[in-house]
């Protein structure tokens, strides 16, 4: 796996994410932004889905066994907090997952770029690393 192009084309869907939530529903450019974000994510989930969804596979069967596995596209932050190259996201983002370990709490999975990676979220201030790709 070309872990490079990977990142490069997760941080242009991040990118495009980021701007067309900012942008209001009513702005005359907002559907050319979600036309362009939906074909940058059709061409990643053809290009990159079978991959991270082993990868996914593989964390849900660690973390979250009672979790359903969805399309990698799911796991992605409505937006990010971009500053230069560093990709962060909020802990409210991601998709919810069944943590025995941390019961009680929300626990949300999401991938973010530079480097890939996914990250669980835990409640509303805790962030763990699961997988990075390497």
């Amino acid at each position: 796996m070309d872990i490079s192009a990977l990142d490069k084309a997760l941080q242009q869907i991040a990118i495009k994410r980021t701007e067309l939530a900012k942008v209001d529903y009513n702005n005359p450019k907002y559907d050319d932004l979600e036309e362009e974000l939906h074909d940058l994510e059709d061409a990643f989930q053809v290009t990159y889905g079978d991959y991270l969804e082993e990868v996914l596979q593989d964390v849900h069967d660690k973390y979250c066994p009672e979790s359903e596995v969805l399309y990698p596209v799911a796991y992605l932050a409505k937006s990010y907090q971009i500053n230069g190259n560093e990709f962060k996201v909020a802990p409210s983002d991601g998709v919810f997952v069944e943590v025995e370990k941390f019961n009680g709490k929300d626990t949300k999975l999401v991938i973010v770029p530079a480097p890939v990676r996914i990250l669980l979220n835990i409640g509303k201030d805790k962030q763990e690393v699961v997988w990075q790709a390497k």
